[in-house]
């Protein structure tokens, strides 16, 4: 698998984090938004997904020494934002995955109409999953993980991962088109 040419090489960030904590603000930039995402799409509540983030950088931060980088970093976090997000979900009831950030329908009227109908049936559906299957929705796109990196934090081979997510994928679509005949 390449490495990505635009984004930073982890290990020298995080060799620089250890040398000096100053530093993780380079890995802090570099994964907030997906962090946060994903965290927000689990617990539903700003406040408590902001505090779940701070939570998972600070652990990340005092786990930087222990870390060993073998290019797993980004599993590594979010195992620690799932124990974060599985931590504040304790105390009080999971919000759905559809109650995620939604993009607003675009065009005329008829086409909102049609999006509105496929989003709730879309919702419905996935509200009927299992934990388990929410969990690859949020990771591949909510927090954008690849599938190796989902591989790594499922414990799970990577084709294991991605069969997973795409026979998940087309259920929901098959299940979406009887739903609209």
């Amino acid at each position: 698998m390449a490495e990505d040419p635009g984004k930073p090489d982890e290990a020298s960030l995080i060799a620089a984090a250890r040398q000096d904590p100053g530093e993780f603000g380079q890995i802090y930039q570099l994964y907030i938004q997906s962090i946060f995402r994903y965290l927000y799409s689990r617990i539903g509540s700003l406040p408590e997904a902001e505090d779940a983030t701070a939570q998972t950088f600070l652990a990340a931060l005092e786990g930087l020494g222990s870390y060993q980088h073998r290019g797993h970093f980004a599993a590594w976090l979010f195992a620690i934002a799932r124990r974060k997000a599985a931590d504040t979900s304790r105390a009080r009831r999971q919000v759905p995955l559809e109650n995620a950030e939604q993009s607003p329908a675009e065009g005329d009227i008829l086409q909102q109409v049609i999006q509105t109908e496929q989003a709730a049936a879309l919702a419905e559906l996935i509200s009927a999953l299992p934990e388990e299957e929410h969990e690859l929705i949020r990771l591949r796109y909510v927090a954008e993980l690849s599938f190796s990196e989902m591989g790594r934090l499922l414990n799970r081979s990577e084709d294991a991962v991605k069969k997973s997510l795409y026979r998940l994928l087309d259920r929901l679509q098959g299940q979406l088109e009887v739903s609209h005949e």
